[in-house]
């Protein structure tokens, strides 16, 4: 899951965020039972995700994991874009990312009686090991994977992919650069709409 560019295209807006964050565990009309700002939320995850799988840099960088994950691909392509996000100097410093992780963990557990059931059973693993921070780590990403594969119906194992990922890591880094500042432009713009 490409937590990172979620909690960050939230902008700090803490409606945003909590929305924002736990959008793939809210199912259909379940949306409405949230408040305003958090449905806004709900709605900006699922046009950055629409936004993303078209993204022409995307479509290119799905093509290079494909053979080793088929139909997954897009789902390895957001966590390797949110290792990019995390070591992206242009946007914040090594400190400002660790500063944003712990923030981001703070809004989230003082928000809790409004998220989700599974994503509150997910939410102390996150902050405990501190997966919004440690995408940085080539190790966090290889985790990250491991975990994509747990989550996926019938892939076995995450290594081939990991190794695609390292194989490719150039051109991986050249998708994410053609990619994120249009998404960041496109999540500003509907957040400002909103």
């Amino acid at each position: 899951m490409n937590y990172l560019a979620h909690a960050f295209l939230s902008f700090d807006d803490s409606g945003l965020l909590i929305g924002n964050m736990i959008s793939d565990f809210v199912k259909g009309k379940k949306q409405f039972d949230y408040t305003t700002d958090i449905q806004k939320g709900i709605r900006l995850h699922r046009m950055i995700d629409t936004f993303t799988d078209a993204h022409p840099a995307t479509q290119a960088a799905k093509k290079l994991l494909k053979p080793a994950v088929g139909p997954y691909a897009g789902a390895f392509i957001d966590v390797v874009y949110d290792h990019f996000l995390a070591i992206d100097t242009s946007i914040r410093s090594d400190e400002e990312w660790k500063a944003f992780a712990q923030q981001t963990y703070a809004t989230l557990q003082a928000h809790e009686p409004f998220l989700p059931e599974k994503f509150a059973r997910m939410l102390p693993y996150m902050s405990s090991q501190n997966w919004l921070y440690n995408y940085r780590y080539k190790w966090g990403i290889e985790k990250s994977f491991e975990g994509v594969v747990r989550r996926a119906s019938y892939l076995q194992d995450s290594s081939t992919a990991y190794q695609l990922f390292e194989d490719h890591y150039p051109l991986l880094q050249e998708a994410y650069h053609a990619f994120f500042p249009d998404v960041k432009k496109m999540a500003a713009d509907f957040s400002n709409a909103l």
